[in-house]
């Protein structure tokens, strides 16, 4: 029926996901897992949305899903670690140093708020 589902970008399995997944454990990529995912074990558009926001999010900081950011004598993981900026105002702390201020800074806050609301905790804000 062509109804796509991202449970994770380096596994490719064909599913019938009007019957849920046929694995007897959870399929995917620690970081990429939307919490609801791991708790329940069924994929949904709102897990699809969460995969998607991780990895907007890898691409604006220059960090791994899984890598854990230590700053001010705390360690974080990357989505934690970007919330906490986004919640001080000061998103573009967490920018990837690479890009070397080669951008619009409009357009790489609103990726990177794109990518916080798509990975949003509570699946219903999603």
């Amino acid at each position: 029926s062509f109804n796509v589902k991202l449970g994770d970008f380096g596994l490719a399995k064909l599913m019938d996901h009007e019957l849920g997944p046929q694995t007897t454990g959870l399929a995917g990529t620690f970081g990429y897992l939307a919490p609801e995912y791991v708790s329940t074990g069924r994929a949904s558009k709102e897990s699809d949305v969460y995969s998607f926001g991780i990895v907007v999010l890898e691409i604006t900081t220059g960090k791994k899903a899984t890598e854990v950011i230590k700053e001010r004598n705390e360690e974080k993981g990357m989505i934690e670690w970007v919330w906490d900026h986004y919640g001080r105002e000061e998103v573009f702390v967490a920018m990837d140093e690479s890009l070397k201020r080669d951008f619009d800074e409009k357009q790489v806050e609103c990726l990177m708020i794109v990518g916080l609301w798509c990975a949003h905790p509570d699946v219903n804000l999603r």
